[in-house]
């Protein structure tokens, strides 16, 4: 929803009827005041809030530098997305506008459509980014990092914090072997002080709860432990087609 602030009438009306026949919904006030004490209404009621904000800088009661300042320091509308549209069009007002804290600034007189394009720019570039979680795969192994989560072939598998770090990095680096030593390194801390069973332990237990899935941690001799690389797992795979196909023949 786009809430327009505007004290002349006619053009307010103007603004409302272009963006609401371009598919957005509208709010419009002819006052500072009076917009104000809306979106203080609103503050519990996430639907009713403005996308987008399109403000006159010169309005009865509070105008809108006040405004726009007021909605800066809002715990709740602080990044609703601001136009400034005013008849006053100098250097230093725009500035003064675009330093309150305003997205865009758009001097009148200006065309209905230009006012469309403003606003479909500025949701734009302030649409926020969808950070996608943070989940690797490896065959039907999937751990997200942010969640702290693992599931293997769909079955969800608990793990303690050292085991979830170790197949972390295994996961990180598919086809890497890393040594004992680099584990307790990397795991532990370059402080631990521990018998290098530990890290044999850790293993085995983390193969026994990813159960089918467990082979993927492979073990090179003399060398350390590692998760196998993606082609070596196809190549595994192949070769077991291959070897069922040879026995039902």
């Amino acid at each position: 929803m786009i809430w327009c602030v505007e004290d002349d009438s006619s053009i307010l009306d103007v603004e409302l009827y272009a963006l609401e026949s371009t598919g957005f919904k509208t709010r419009g006030f002819e006052d500072g005041t009076s917009f104000w004490n809306a979106l203080v209404e609103v503050e519990d009621k996430s639907e009713q809030w403005p996308e987008l904000i399109v403000l006159d800088v010169m309005l009865p009661g509070i105008d809108g530098v006040e405004l726009l300042k007021r909605i800066r320091k809002s715990n709740v509308f602080s990044l609703v997305p601001v136009v400034m549209a005013t008849a006053k069009g100098s250097e230093y007002d725009r500035i003064k506008g675009l330093d309150a804290g305003a997205d865009y600034y758009i001097a009148k007189p200006f065309g209905v459509m230009e006012l469309v394009s403003c606003i479909k720019a500025v949701l734009r570039r302030c649409k926020p980014i969808e950070k996608e979680p943070n989940v690797l795969k490896v065959d039907g192994l999937v751990l997200n990092v942010d969640e702290r989560t693992v599931k293997a072939g769909g079955r969800d598998v608990v793990l303690t914090y050292k085991e979830f770090e170790v197949l972390r990095l295994f996961m990180s680096h598919p086809g890497m072997v890393f040594s004992r030593d680099k584990l307790f390194n990397e795991i532990w801390g370059l402080d631990f002080y521990g018998e290098s069973r530990t890290v044999d332990m850790h293993i085995r237990t983390l193969r026994q709860k990813l159960g089918d899935y467990g082979y993927l941690i492979r073990t090179v001799r003399n060398v350390g432990y590692g998760l196998a690389a993606e082609d070596a797992i196809a190549d595994s795979t192949a070769c077991n087609s291959d070897a069922n196909d040879s026995l039902e023949h």
